[in-house]
């Protein structure tokens, strides 16, 4: 099996991982008295997340040429998404769940950056495709991203905004 394949495999792997992880955050969030709120946008940020990583499947040739430096990048950003799942800890979900008396995180990168999060998703959507030469993918997802990105931070301001 090629390179490509392999680095395919362990995102999907980690992808999944997540997903789980960020699951049983959300039953235990819910359960402790909170709402998911905008829920009309998962749906399209699951869709364009899930065609990203397909479309990378289908268009990586096997034979294609890495550029390893984009890997090792790529790399380097998971160490950032780790950061924020670790500082985040129980309250870290992939929806976007208000929990009246939850804290305000500012500490880890939240110090610095008010959605690293979301910087750390941009990275990879741009990094990956690039990192096997797929520009357009890298393009074009990185622009459907911006537009999800823009909706969900909304969302998600607005229920911050009451922990201030």
């Amino acid at each position: 099996m090629s390179f490509s394949i392999w680095i395919i495999i362990a995102v999907v792997v980690q992808r999944l991982a997540e997903l789980l992880y960020s699951n049983r955050n959300t039953q235990r969030l819910l359960a402790d008295g909170g709402t998911e709120v905008g829920k009309g946008h998962y749906p399209i940020l699951i869709l364009i997340h899930t065609a990203w990583i397909v479309a990378i499947a289908i268009m990586a040739p096997p034979d294609n040429r890495i550029i390893w430096t984009l890997v090792g990048l790529y790399g380097v950003v998971q160490i950032g998404r780790y950061w924020v799942l670790h500082t985040l800890g129980p309250y870290w979900s992939t929806r976007v769940i208000d929990l009246p008396n939850a804290p305000l995180i500012q500490h880890g990168p939240y110090r610095w950056i008010r959605h690293p999060n979301y910087v750390i998703v941009i990275l990879e959507i741009a990094i990956l495709p690039a990192a096997l030469q797929l520009w357009e993918i890298a393009i074009i997802f990185s622009i459907l991203n911006a537009g999800i990105l823009i909706w969900r931070i909304r969302i998600e301001n607005r229920a911050l905004a009451k922990r201030r």
